[in-house]
């Protein structure tokens, strides 16, 4: 007997729905035919276990499986459910009425329980898509899966569970989620606050001006100066998700395998963090089944690269074109795969190996030309996508020891919100670009026009403090943003001045 069951596989993110075929005719053996890799082939030990454990038996005649489309390669053990319950549907030991109704999907342990899979939100979306009915799916992924409306969501602990749905005989109810009420409920739940920064006022200020215009940040300082705890409140400040950022955050996390059985949607910003011993693969993704890397997990949220002149030269450079595109493409022989990588940079580092250049108390012990062969680790081309260069000082003790209340991370993020606010406004007519950070040269002279006294402000700061030319095109899109911070039409002399103090690296002086 034929019957058919339906699965899904993903790619980048986004799923394409299989069709299982399966044919039990006269003969013996099994066969698995499709492009399955070796995870998929394995599964026949692992659905004969598993039906043998729940009082059911593998036909002992010729059992032929079909995985269409056949030219797609099928990899991971989630197609073992499908597999499984159209066996039994071929074989006629259960209903198979139901079967063109459900995408199934799940991994199956030799005592038929169903473990947890990954790509289970792309998987609902591409469901409902194609209109069907409901989702079969491990329980720990059913709330991920139910964010998704208008399609059934059933969450199952083992493949009985499955086969009562389809007989008809189940009293489980579908999955359901109220997406809007979790995500409301979640985009200010913060564990960190800028109100627990001591001192640091000026470093305060140069986050909010890179967060209201999603600029790329360095904060240079030595050990102990605060620039990591300062770096993980950012996105406190950030604007809140859009609900559609939302779900196509959460669609790479899951893909990636991120999301936990308790989490539905994720509600804030990612704020990531990889060790500087990471490969180039694992930043920006691939393997032989890409799989998205740490800056598609960034996408709408922060990547922070701590003591980033220790990260490989070729790792760093890998980030280029991501900054510059807001995409990753990973290409392969027979497929192109696209993960969205729209992050913010934070990037902090020591001024040199000992860590005590420019300290106001400390000496520093490296040997002349240390410093910059330091600093050189770091490519130009790089840096010229860091907007904001800042020097981070030593906090005193007086400072540490003041009692005052400090600035809330909500004061400042409704100062950021109010200046991105400005911003859509401005770029309403122009795709992929929301954000001051992301204006072409053409539309920095549209938006950035400056005034008499702010040409010559330009003029003298780039003879005086020896600032090189792509600081330019830098410093006027940060002082558009402080004007925007200032509700101002106009880039203004001050503006302009702010801006100029937030480019440390391109003084000739600086490491000289």
């Amino acid at each position: 007997m034929l019957v058919k069951t339906f699965g899904s596989a993903v790619y980048g993110i986004d799923a394409t729905t299989i069709t299982i075929e399966v044919n039990v005719t006269q003969g013996i053996n099994f066969y698995l035919v499709g492009l399955p890799d070796s995870a998929v082939k394995e599964s026949q030990q692992r659905i004969e276990s598993a039906l043998k454990t729940n009082d059911y038996k593998m036909p002992g005649r010729k059992v032929i499986i079909n995985m269409a489309p056949a030219d797609i390669r099928k990899e991971g053990s989630a197609y073992d459910l499908p597999l499984a319950i159209g066996i039994l549907a071929a074989s006629e030991q259960i209903n198979n009425d139901k079967l063109a109704d459900f995408v199934i999907m799940g991994e199956l342990s030799l005592d038929g329980t169903i473990q947890p899979i990954k790509g289970v939100l792309p998987i609902a979306i591409q469901a409902r898509k194609e209109k069907f009915k409901g989702l079969i799916v491990p329980k720990s992924n059913a709330r991920e899966a139910a964010v998704v409306n208008d399609v059934d969501v059933f969450g199952v602990n083992n493949i009985v569970e499955v086969i009562d749905i389809l007989n008809g005989n189940s009293k489980l109810s579908p999955t359901e989620v109220n997406t809007r009420e979790e995500f409301f409920a979640g985009i200010n739940n913060f564990e960190l606050d800028f109100s627990d920064v001591k001192g640091q006022e000026s470093v305060k200020r140069a986050l909010e001006v890179a967060a209201a215009g999603g600029h790329n940040i360095i904060l240079i300082g030595p050990p102990g100066a605060g620039k990591t705890m300062l770096a993980k409140r950012i996105p406190t400040i950030l604007p809140p998700l859009t609900l559609h950022e939302a779900l196509e955050t959460t669609k790479i996390h899951s893909v990636a395998g991120k999301i936990d059985g308790n989490t539905s949607l994720m509600t804030t910003r990612p704020f990531r963090s990889p060790h500087h011993t990471i490969s180039d693969v694992a930043l920006v993704g691939g393997g032989t089944f890409p799989q998205p890397g740490e800056i598609s997990l960034s996408h709408n949220g922060v990547l922070f690269l701590d003591e980033l002149p220790e990260f490989k030269r070729t790792v760093l450079e890998v980030m280029r074109q991501p900054l510059e595109d807001r995409v990753v493409t990973i290409s392969r022989a027979k497929f192109t795969i696209e993960f969205p990588a729209s992050f913010m940079l934070i990037a902090s580092m020591n001024p040199c190996p000992c860590g005590y250049y420019n300290h106001p108390e400390r000496e520093c012990v490296c040997s002349p030309g240390i410093v910059q062969k330091y600093l050189n680790k770091i490519s130009g081309p790089l840096l010229d996508r860091i907007d904001i260069h800042l020097e981070v000082v030593p906090v005193s003790y007086e400072q540490l020891s003041e009692i005052r209340e400090n600035e809330t991370s909500q004061k400042i993020r409704e100062r950021v919100i109010q200046a991105r606010l400005l911003q859509h406004k401005r770029f309403e007519n122009v795709s992929e670009i929301h954000s001051n950070a992301q204006m072409s040269s053409k539309m920095i002279r549209e938006y950035c026009k400056i005034d008499k006294p702010g040409e010559l402000l330009m003029k003298k700061a780039m003879e005086k403090l020896g600032l090189s030319a792509r600081a330019y095109d830098r410093i006027l899109k940060v002082s558009r943003t402080i004007a925007d911070l200032a509700n101002s039409e106009n880039i203004e002399a001050h503006h302009l001045a702010e801006a100029i103090q937030y480019r440390s690296l391109d003084r000739e002086s600086w490491a000289g």
